[in-house]
């Protein structure tokens, strides 16, 4: 694939993205040409870390730059305060200063951690991202969200803290699990429907490359999804408007992981069905043509993407959204859309209508 990129603008930061298959390998002096480093804290997880870690430390130590190594139990159970104080107690002992970075190699959950870690240590020092999911790389690995989850939600507690670099490599994608990869569809998935129709039909059009995970449509895929996301966090960076409309699913989907333990359901597999929530109440609220939620649905099912919930009860989703990050009123905020491409702003839903629309994706009473 032909190397991409570009420079996303924030007020107070801007964020260097590169798109190109072994970009791993130029690790080091895009890091060291971005933030000055000479030191670095690389955290991973114990599943990327056999795969890449050492390519990476290899990349950091051609560009001159010593590497602290610190590793994490892999999934979402690492993204907890615990977790985040053994972080600064290694950057504490490297010693990680201002002058120096954090590099975050792997998938959401390691990029939201390390990110807030990075966002936190000495009130702020730069990090860089090396997304190794496909999820990550289409979605969490810009904009600057970062932070741990707590018991009763997931991300209650961040910061936004943008990435100084994100190194973008496709063909890490290689060693992911199938599963991995379909879950990461999802959010492709979502920009388009939320935010570009165009991209929409590319899925649509592309569907069983995508499924079958062929590299050019894949690399396809990552480039589309980050000028789509690009052009949506520009415009608001703190999540207080139009940005809201990468939510679309998320309401439900944080819920469905929360009840769940956030065991068994991976976020982008949590994302789909929240997407088919969303989508049946837009038709019922916001205007949508059923046919754009009927397609929406066939094209979840072509990807091999759950529509419906799986072992759940519709009181321990409506508790969990009670308490999720998003919430304003009494009643249950979603974002939902008049037509494909065009998310709205969350908007509060009665209670009852979400008990029917839970019930509709699977929910057990």
């Amino acid at each position: 694939m032909p190397s991409s990129r570009f420079t996303i603008p924030f007020p107070a930061a801007s964020t260097r993205v590169r798109i190109a298959r072994e970009a791993l390998a130029h690790l080091g002096r895009e890091t060291r040409r971005t933030t000055g480093a000479t030191r670095v804290a690389l955290v991973t997880d114990t599943h990327v870390g056999p795969l890449y870690a050492a390519a990476a430390c290899r990349a950091l130590a051609r560009a001159g730059i010593e590497t602290h190594l610190v590793t994490v139990p892999a999934g979402e159970r690492s993204k907890r305060i615990e977790r985040l104080a053994g972080l600064w107690r290694r950057f504490d002992r490297a010693p990680i200063t201002r002058a120096d970075a954090v590099v975050a190699l792997g998938g959401g959950v390691v990029g939201d951690l390390a990110g807030f870690a990075a966002a936190t240590w000495l009130r702020g020092v730069p990090w860089v991202g090396v997304p190794t999911s496909l999820l990550a790389m289409v979605d969490s690995a810009i904009g600057g969200k970062t932070g741990i989850d707590l018991a009763s939600g997931k991300n209650l507690v961040g910061a936004f803290h943008q990435p100084a670099l994100v190194i973008v490599d496709p063909a890490v994608l290689a060693t992911l699990p199938a599963r991995h990869r379909r879950a990461g569809l999802a959010e492709v998935v979502k920009m388009g429907f939320a935010c570009d129709a165009a991209l929409f039909r590319f899925c649509e059009r592309h569907a069983a490359a995508l499924a079958a995970g062929r590299p050019a449509a894949l690399a396809a895929a990552i480039t589309r999804s980050l000028r789509v996301k690009t052009r949506v966090v520009t415009r608001d960076e703190r999540d207080r408007g139009p940005r809201s409309a990468l939510n679309f699913g998320h309401t439900l989907a944080h819920a469905y992981e929360t009840a769940r333990g956030y065991r068994g359901v991976l976020h982008g597999e949590a994302v789909a069905v929240g997407m088919c929530a969303a989508a049946r109440l837009s038709v019922r609220i916001a205007g949508l043509d059923p046919g754009a939620w009927r397609r929406l649905e066939r094209l979840l099912a072509t990807l091999g993407l759950p529509r419906r919930l799986d072992r759940v009860r519709a009181t321990a989703l409506e508790h969990a959204m009670r308490h999720d990050k998003k919430r304003g009123t009494r009643d249950t905020r979603w974002v939902l859309t008049p037509r494909m491409g065009h998310a709205s702003v969350p908007q509060p839903i009665t209670t009852r209508l979400v008990r029917a629309t839970l019930l509709d994706v699977g929910a057990r009473i």
